[in-house]
């Protein structure tokens, strides 16, 4: 217990009080008390923090479409287990056995993320999400459809939504939505769209969260990569 409560303490400090901290809470027991102060010292995402959404937000998608799949249970493993080794990935798969057998209101879990959390790491966060509902190899409707519902409730646009599902739904128009363009775009505003994705998804942008998810910035980035070098074989742009 002393373990998960320093985890806790010093990762989930912004969560007491709030959805995450009440999912959380049967884990903490008597330190709550103690720790309760970290709520109004957290200004800014850590990893921790990031982690404890991953957490929360990983078992609501696991269980939109009714099962938990062992390819999901096996993402979020690999993932941890990538990120942060063995022993880290453990304490984190416990926690999220202890999550999947509560009732997760997503709205309120979602907007607390928002609150506390900067707008680059909530994109980090729907990347993930994707992922792991694709982890099967489909992205089933009823997990896009909770995916949307988190991505509007943490404040992300539309056109960005669209464009990190395109990196795993595709369809006809697909790398236009990753550079979040219509398909009637000119040549020179598919330069512009890719100009500003290139920008916004740079691994630099998410350099606070530590070199772990630096690692899937970069995927996001080269497939914005992809997309404006298909666009420009399509078209013939120089």
């Amino acid at each position: 217990m002393a373990k998960f409560s320093k985890w806790i303490g010093g990762g989930l400090g912004w969560a007491f009080g709030g959805p995450i901290g009440g999912l959380f809470g049967f884990f903490i027991g008597s330190v709550v008390d103690t720790m309760n102060s970290d709520v109004n010292e957290a200004q800014s995402t850590q990893s921790g923090d990031f982690t404890a959404s991953l957490v929360v937000l990983a078992a609501a998608i696991m269980k939109a479409d009714g099962k938990v799949m062992k390819s999901e249970l096996d993402y979020v493993k690999s993932f941890f287990i990538q990120n942060f080794g063995v022993d880290y990935t453990n304490d984190k798969l416990k926690l999220l056995k202890e999550v999947l057998s509560k009732d997760i209101d997503v709205n309120a879990v979602s907007q607390q993320i928002r609150q506390y959390m900067d707008y680059a790491s909530r994109l980090q966060l729907l990347h993930f999400l994707f992922g792991l509902a694709n982890a099967d190899g489909h992205v089933d409707i009823s997990e896009q459809e909770l995916i949307y519902e988190i991505s509007e409730q943490l404040g992300i646009s539309e056109n960005e939504y669209n464009s990190i599902k395109a990196m795993f739904v595709a369809d006809n128009e697909q790398y236009y939505k990753i550079l979040e363009i219509e398909k009637t775009a000119t040549n020179d505003e598919i330069k512009k769209a890719y100009r500003l994705m290139a920008v916004k998804y740079h691994p630099d942008k998410v350099t606070h969260l530590g070199e772990q998810y630096q690692k899937a910035a970069n995927e996001k980035f080269q497939q914005v990569n992809v997309a404006y070098d298909a666009l420009k074989k399509e078209r013939g742009i120089n």
